[in-house]
């Protein structure tokens, strides 16, 4: 695999060998939202009323899923998989992105406009890495990259029970200036909401079941929509075409799990049709597998985090990550990342040590 193709060579070739209705919203997925409103609900009642820690600790891993599922779906109603009404849309996924404190508007505009429509490119997607030489200009980038790897990826899978709202907090500040000024208001009333609803929540309950009911559902529910976020595109090469095959993996996990995860492991086949529903993605993958299998890049959810921990996170070139610290490079999935271990090719360069990092 080594020339980059566009999205459109896939769409075209697929929808020739897809049934029509794959094509159009499945407003059944929406009964997922009372679901997960409801064990949300049940599991708060049941952490104030009992007495017992542990109970409530239960609870709240309860409430950590109704979290994630509901996050899963938001993603699913503001790409138009379920309706294609742009009231209830909003509505809805408004609803449902309470959770992980992240507005339907801003959403539209981050995730379906820039980032799917420059996926993986270095300077358009704001949710790639950089690129070595830009990214030891950050001060906070240069420090981590002093660290020894081991603590580096300790501090990257730490990041993740936090960083999913954070990055969220730093895309509204980075695209409302882009918003007409009549958007404006209700991007930045969708941002207030959620600490409203939180914080009158925790008026309701008080400071010790709101640890419950908020805080470590929120820590989970962010750990793992950035399990499998991270793994979605940073084990890829950097693409200037949108090449979705190239730019994306597809993580797999047993059968159930993914029926609890609503599906999104799926994501090669979200960015190739990215207004499908999940509910078809198997269908999509087994296609894109007869008709590019040297190119579709696949694996385990747990092996993609194995390598996640083991490979750095800045990019040498666009089909190579490098460990500035010692110069080691590592190739990306289709370009030397082997499905079995990973390779460490031997250095193009001496190992950078401090001199690497700027100073």
């Amino acid at each position: 695999m080594t020339e980059e193709q566009h999205l459109r060579e896939y769409t075209k070739a697929l929808k020739a060998r897809l049934p029509r209705h794959f094509f159009e919203p499945v407003p059944a997925r929406l009964a997922y939202l009372p679901v997960f409103l409801a064990l949300f609900g049940l599991c708060t009642w049941g952490i104030v009323a009992t007495p017992y820690v542990l109970l409530k600790l239960l609870l709240s891993l309860g409430i950590g899923y109704s979290f994630i599922g509901l996050g899963f779906l938001a993603h699913e109603i503001l790409h138009g998989a379920v309706t294609k009404n742009p009231v209830v849309r909003s509505v809805t996924g408004t609803i449902a992105f309470l959770p992980l404190m992240v507005g339907a508007r801003l959403w539209r505009k981050w995730h379906n406009v820039e980032h799917h429509g420059h996926t993986q490119h270095p300077e358009d997607d704001p949710d790639a890495m950089g690129a070595l030489e830009s990214a030891i200009q950050k001060p906070f980038v240069k420090w981590m990259f002093r660290q020894v790897p081991a603590l580096r990826s300790f501090f990257l899978f730490f990041s993740f029970t936090f960083w999913f709202t954070l990055h969220a907090h730093m895309m509204f500040r980075r695209f409302l200036p882009d918003f007409k000024p009549a958007e404006r208001p209700i991007v930045v009333f969708q941002a207030i909401l959620p600490v409203l609803v939180w914080l009158l929540v925790l008026f309701m309950v008080g400071p010790l079941n709101f640890l419950f009911v908020f805080v470590i559902p929120w820590l989970l529910a962010n750990f793992i929509a950035m399990s499998f976020i991270a793994t979605n595109h940073l084990l890829n090469p950097i693409t200037e075409t949108n090449d979705p095959l190239m730019n994306s993996l597809t993580v797999r996990n047993p059968r159930w799990l993914e029926w609890l995860t609503l599906g999104f492991g799926y994501h090669i086949e979200h960015h190739v049709f990215p207004a499908l529903s999940p509910k078809y993605a198997h269908v999509v993958a087994q296609k894109i597998k007869e008709l590019w299998p040297e190119r579709y890049n696949e694996l385990p959810h747990w092996k993609a985090l194995f390598y996640l921990w083991k490979t750095p996170r800045l990019y040498r070139d666009h089909r190579n990550l490098i460990e500035p610290t010692t110069g080691h490079v590592f190739g990306t999935l289709g370009f030397g990342l082997n499905d079995s271990k990973i390779k460490q090719p031997k250095s193009s360069r001496r190992g950078l040590g401090k001199k690497g990092l700027g100073e």
